[in-house]
This record gives structure tokens, C-alpha cells and sequence, in this order.
């Protein structure tokens, strides 16, 4: 359908076009009505559907400019995404001079923020900690506010925000306030929000045929964990990507593979949670630019980034939740342009890609890794062709003839001079013969119990119990497709304990162990042995009552 269609005002309409975009998305076009309608929204969508403007163009007709108080609210987890969903809503306001938005989150200064808010915003679209520090300091009041979005809803209540989310919610003033809710999936604790603070809400559900698209090559690397840096510059090396994004599980592998490509001359950088907003803005505004055309990022930090073109994506680690994999790869292969994905499998990791094939019901193939020669190859051809490119295009070589003439001149021919020169400006690599790949044996036992006890287990701050936590013992693991984040979402969502005051989790393929605060061991219980998680039936109890038992 065409926004012409949609009842949007010329403003929007004009700014939707100079944002390049001429039809409506499937969610775009079934939630635009609804919304201006007045409806509460539940919409369920995967990130790239164009669900940030299918609710901010419907909301902007609502805003009324010559009120300068918030009259619109939309709550996000993090950072990135909060700046990402104020920037398209700056985009559809350029024709609206009068209309507001602005960004606030934790790690900046709050006085600044402070200062703009007392300018006059109508937009607010923040983290949901930062936004309570000004409700309780009174810079935002939401006496006006008629309109809230929580975006990523299920990310939130994973982070264990939902305490803070139902606060806001609850000083809301406005009887008729709209509420719109737009998240991946739908567990009990968000259905338990739209029960409590939604009036009969129109679900809309959009969900892809595919898990991942055919505009991404998608392939995998059987490799040595200590070769991976290698492999991975052997990909760089021969692919040549104009941008592309590299994914760790940690952040202190991201330190690692960031501070490593740099020493090796690659016009690289990073971002995580441990930096502050400023350098990791600077450091996608770099990116953005072409400045740096390699990002090294762990999964949370990249979360609701908008980066455009990005040609390939690199799983360095193979992540643990096969979620992730299907978010990592959709940041290449958009809007119908070819992308591709390269996951470096280590012997340890073997299983996961196993998963993840099972999971997107699509084969990944495994490629042998480039050679030496290979890449050896490729910079040779590439340093032709620039060369090539200085002589067709520059009409005055004479003095640098001159040189060349007068080395001729002590004997040196000018093959000597032309190989040596190539030399001082072209790195090539001798062959070896040293194996950086591995083969897996097809009896090795991957699927029994003892392997549960192996490395095969995914942690949350480390393996021993801290005073005053009790271990608890739950009957799911990877096997059951459960992450981390599923299990934290779920204790946070059930119990109303913050995401925070969960201690370390121990993930095995068929069971997990997680720690909670002692003085709520049985109320966990209690709840969680009522309750599912992904579909799933779950029984938790003291992992020293089990012990005991067996």
C-alpha cells in the first residue's frame, strides 16, 4: 500500500519521502490505521519490519504543537535503540517546526538533558531508569501525555525493567491514555502488562515466512580457537568488504579482536557496554561515514542500531542463543541488497552451529578457508588495479620518470626498481602448511549426558555461589532452545524480581542452575513450577534437595 493511502498529513508524507521510502511495510500498514484510530496496539514483528515508523508517523498526528509539554512517551532498553528511534522520529518531523522530540538515557550527564527537556520537548523516547531519575526530580511531568510506546517490550522485561515499567504506567494521569506495545514475542509477563494497562488491544502479528533471507550468502569456517584472528583477517583479506561488522560474545573479546586487527593495520574500532555514549556515538558516526569500515560489537551494544550497508557480517563466536544469529546476519542483505555471513565454528562451538542450522531450517555450507596464496592472489590484483588506475589517470609522471631513469643510469634495470618499490608497498605472505582448521569425528557423542558436565555450559558471572543466594535447580536447558535471557525474563516477569539481583546461571543441554536471592528461593519456586517458559512446562527446586533425592 502507498502512505498516500494511509491518511497521513502532506508534512509526514513529504518527510516519508525524502526518507526515500514509498510503500508501507506489511506491519507499517496494518498498524498505521489502527493507531490513528486511537486503538491500543500489541504488535508482534521482528526487527527490520519497519515497526519504528509504523508507530511514530501514525503518533506524530496526534501531537498537538503548540502544547511544549511531553504528550508522547516510548520506552526502550537501551541506549542505542532510544537514539536510533529519536533520529527517525527528527526525520518525519522536518516539515514540522514546532514538533519536539528528544532522547534521554543513563551515562551522559543529566543536567544536559535537563536543560533541553526545560526548552520544551513533545516527544520523549528513553531507557526506562533515566526516565524515572527526571520523573522523581520533576523535569518531566507526564500530566500531558497521552500517548506511550514501549518498544521491544520483551527485551525490557528480559533486562528486568518491568518493575519500572509499571510505575511509569501507573502515574500516567491521562484515562484515555493510548498505549502501543511492539515486541518479538509474546511471554506471559508482557500479556500480563497488556491485561493491566491496555483496553481491548488489537493484536497485530506479522511474522516472516523465513527466519533469514536469500540476499544473505550465508557459510561457516571449521577453525582452531587460536587460529580464528587469522582466518578472519584471510576473510577480510580476499572478500574485501566496504563495511562489515564483527560479532563477540564478550566484551572482553571484543577488546581482544578490536586491539588485534588495529596492531595489524585495519582501519577498525569497537563498541560495548563498558564505554560511555559519547565515544560509541563517535564511533558509529566514524562508521557510518566509511572512516572505519570494520565494527567489532557484542550483540547487546548493536542492538536497534540502524547501519546501512553493511556488506558482511562476521560471527567471531558463535553465539549461544540462535536468536542472536538470526539478529547478528539481518544487519546485511536489506532492502534487497546481496550481503554475506561468516561464522568461525571452534571445536567447542561445533554443536551450536548444529542448532542454529536446525533452528532457521536452512543449510549453512562449510567453506574451506581461504589460503595464503589465495589471499596473496587477491592483493595483487587489487594493487594492479590501483596502479593501473595512477597511470591512466595522471598526465605528469616526469619527475618520478627522472628518478627511475637516473637509478638506469647506476645499473639498475627498471624491473629491479619496479620489483622493489612493489615490495616496500605490497605485504605478500609465504605458503605454510599450518592447519587451522579441524575435522570432527562422526562418532563423537555430542548428545549424551556426560557431555552436560563438559564445556558445553553457557555462565552468567561465573561458577561460585555468592553468600545469601540459593542454587536452584531448573529441568530445561539449550537442548529445550532456551537462552540466558529467556531464563532471567522469565524469573524477572513472574516474580517481579529485578533482572539484576539474579546471580550467576549455569546452562547445561538438558538442565540449568541459577541463583537467587535466599530470601526469595521459595517464592520462586512456587511461582516458576506454575509457570512456563517458551512453551515449555518447567520444575525448579533447591539443587541440594535434588542431590539429596538421587
Amino acid at each position: 500500500m502507498n502512505f498516500n493511502e494511509l491518511n497521513i498529513s502532506d508534512n509526514i508524507l513529504k518527510a516519508i519521502s525524502d526518507m526515500g521510502f514509498e510503500e508501507a511495510t506489511e506491519i507499517q500498514e496494518k498498524s498505521i490505521p489502527e493507531i490513528l484510530s486511537g486503538s491500543d496496539i500489541i504488535g508482534q514483528s521482528q526487527t527490520g519490519t519497519g515497526k519504528t515508523a509504523a508507530f511514530a508517523i501514525p503518533i506524530l498526528e496526534k501531537v498537538d504543537p503548540s502544547i511544549k509539554k511531553p504528550q508522547v512517551l516510548v520506552l526502550c532498553p537501551t541506549r542505542e535503540l532510544a537514539v536510533q528511534v529519536c533520529n527517525e522520529f527528527k526525520k518525519l518531523t522536518r516539515y514540522m517546526h514546532n514538533v519536539k522530540s528528544f532522547p534521554v538515557y543513563g551515562g551522559e550527564p543529566i543536567y544536559r538533558q535537563i536543560s533541553v527537556l526545560k526548552k520544551g520537548v513533545q516527544i520523549i523516547i528513553g531507557t526506562p531508569g533515566r526516565l524515572m531519575d527526571h520523573m522523581n526530580r520533576k523535569t518531566i511531568k507526564l500530566d500531558h501525555v497521552n500517548s506511550i510506546i514501549l518498544d521491544e517490550a520483551d527485551e525490557m522485561l528480559n533486562m528486568g525493567f518491568r518493575e519500572d515499567i509499571e510505575t511509569i504506567l501507573s502515574k500516567i494521569p491521562n484515562e484515555n491514555l493510548q498505549t502501543i506495545l511492539f515486541s518479538a514475542t509474546m511471554p506471559k509477563s508482557i500479556l500480563d502488562i497488556t491485561h493491566n494497562y491496555q483496553k481491548k488491544p488489537k493484536l497485530i502479528k506479522i511474522t516472516r515466512k523465513e527466519l533469514t533471507t536469500d540476499t544473505i550468502d550465508q557459510r561457516y569456517y571449521h577453525v582452531l580457537e587460536h587460529h580464528k584472528l587469522e582466518v578472519l583477517r584471510r576473510l577480510i583479506d580476499v572478500y574485501h568488504p566496504k563495511l562489515s561488522l564483527i560479532f563477540c560474545n564478550t566484551k572482553k573479546k571484543v577488546d581482544e579482536v578490536t586491539d588485534l586487527l588495529q596492531d595489524n593495520g585495519y582501519a577498525c574500532d569497537k563498541i560495548h557496554g563498558d564505554m560511555n555514549q559519547v565515544v560509541r556515538l563517535s564511533v558509529l558516526n566514524k562508521f557510518n561515514k566509511g572512516i572505519i569500515n570494520i565494527l567489532v560489537a557484542t550483540d547487546v551494544a548493536a542492538r536497534g542500531l540502524d547501519i546501512q550497508n553493511v556488506e558482511a557480517v562476521v560471527n567471531y563466536d558463535v553465539p549461544d542463543n540462535e536468536e542472536y544469529y538470526v539478529h547478528r546476519i539481518g544487519r546485511t542483505g536489506r532492502a534487497g541488497k546481496k550481503g554475506t555471513s561468516y561464522t568461525l565454528v571452534s571445536k567447542t562451538e561445533t554443536r551450536r552451529i548444529s542448532n542454529i542450522i536446525r533452528y532457521i531450517k536452512k543449510d549453512i555450507p562449510r567453506k574451506k578457508i581461504p589460503s595464503i596464496n589465495k589471499v596473496n592472489a587477491v592483493k595483487i590484483d587489487n594493487y594492479m588495479e590501483s596502479l593501473a588506475s595512477t597511470i591512466d589517470n595522471t598526465s605528469d609522471l616526469e619527475q618520478y620518470e627522472n628518478i627511475i631513469n637516473k637509478l638506469n643510469d647506476k645499473g639498475y634495470t627498471s624491473d629491479k626498481i619496479a620489483a622493489a618499490l612493489l615490495m616496500s608497498n605490497l605485504e605478500l605472505k609465504e605458503e605454510n602448511n599450518m592447519n587451522l582448521s579441524y575435522e570432527i569425528s562422526r562418532r563423537q557423542p555430542y548428545n549424551n549426558d556426560r557431555n552436560d558436565r563438559g564445556n558445553n555450559k553457557s555462565k552468567r558471572y561465573g561458577n561460585k555461589r555468592e553468600k545469601g543466594m540459593s542454587r536452584l535447580y531448573v529441568n530445561i536447558g539449550k537442548n529445550h532452545k532456551i537462552g540466558v535471557r529467556d531464563i532471567v525474563g522469565a524469573i524477572a516477569g513472574e516474580t517481579k524480581i529485578k533482572g539484576s539481583s539474579i546471580g550467576s546461571i549455569d546452562m547445561y543441554d538438558k538442565y540449568t542452575f541459577v541463583e537467587i536471592p535466599e530470601k526469595y528461593a521459595n517464592q520462586v519456586i512456587d511461582k516458576m513450577n506454575q509457570s512456563r517458559i517458551r512453551g515449555k512446562n518447567i520444575t525448579m527446586e533447591l539443587a541440594n534437595t535434588r542431590k539429596r533425592r538421587r
